[in-house]
């Protein structure tokens, strides 16, 4: 594999991964908790509110409402539902996601980050669920909250990923919120393990293809028949009428086929795309390398294009 020479000392010097990291699953949250520990110090850029909304399934659904310290009184800004990743069982920190409030400030936005369930404790469909209702509670309550219901986006990574692709599929098929932007960085989206970079990609140091196996046996159960595509969006028939789109993807990544292919599926359903590649870099790389040139310009990347998404 090729391995860009800004992250080759860091990528040699990574532990092997579990072979199955949600056999011991409150390991594996503790482990990525202490990664972006770092990072979730105060932020001086941003606000943060915590609010709980009735969820899907009459218990409350936990809500970081994240807005830009300057924000003027009255001022209306766009909107972005930020969902966390972890393989839809891990990711849930004890604040906002350090990427979420990276949103808020840098598109300057008001954000949202969903506490969705987690799995195995809640399989399918209970985080997409809870998606779906802070989105719903987004839109509803977008005059409280000072933004522009026209100027909603969702956008998350990995897991997130996903699931930001589930909540335009879902919005459009249900009728639902309009969805101004979708931002996908490196997205989970196909639990069928049939894409070549699944089967190249296999080091134990990264997420790799065999890791992801049990990724979507977790979340489904291991007795899972064909997915839903609100489950794996790449099984979706018709992406036609979704929002435009920003897909983000990694060499080094297993997921990374799946996301350009959904990308170039889009594209042929004449919805605008932006595909923005790394070469030489793995599945969040940009938590292990964060003072890295490489990881500074792809974050800034995705973060331009969502300000500008949201600010035409």
């Amino acid at each position: 594999m090729y391995v860009h020479p800004e992250l080759a000392d860091v990528f040699a010097a990574l532990p092997a991964r579990p072979a199955n990291p949600y056999a011991d699953i409150e390991a594996t949250r503790a482990n990525f908790a202490a990664l972006v520990a770092p990072r979730m110090g105060p932020d001086p850029r941003v606000t943060v509110e915590s609010e709980a909304i009735p969820g899907p399934d009459g218990d409350k659904l936990d809500l970081h409402v994240i807005r830009p310290a300057d924000a003027a009184e009255g001022e209306v800004l766009p909107g972005i539902l930020y969902i966390h990743g972890g393989g839809f069982a891990y990711g849930e920190l004890d604040g906002p996601s350090p990427m979420a409030r990276d949103a808020c400030a840098e598109a300057r936005a008001v954000v949202v980050n969903v506490h969705y369930r987690l799995a195995p404790e809640h399989r399918f469909p209970a985080g997409v669920e809870d998606c779906y209702a802070a989105l719903r509670w987004m839109a509803d309550g977008a005059a409280a909250l000072g933004l522009d219901p026209d100027r909603i986006a969702v956008a998350g990574a990995s897991a997130g990923g996903c699931l930001s692709a589930v909540m335009a599929l879902m919005a459009r098929d249900r009728r639902g919120p309009a969805i101004a932007y979708q931002c996908l960085l490196i997205p989970c989206l196909d639990d069928r393990d049939v894409a070549a970079s699944r089967r190249n990609v296999t080091d134990r140091r990264i997420i790799n293809g065999p890791g992801l196996v049990h990724t979507w046996d977790n979340y489904l159960g291991p007795d899972r028949g064909e997915a839903s595509p609100y489950a794996a969006p790449a099984r979706a028939e018709d992406l036609r009428g979704l929002p435009p789109a920003y897909v983000l993807t990694c060499g080094m990544d297993p997921l990374r086929d799946e996301g350009v292919d959904y990308a170039r599926r889009l594209i042929e359903a004449d919805v605008p795309v932006e595909l923005h590649h790394v070469p030489g870099a793995w599945h969040f790389f940009e938590a292990f390398a964060p003072e890295s040139a490489i990881a500074t310009a792809t974050t800034a990347h995705w973060l331009r294009a969502l300000r500008t998404a949201l600010h035409p």
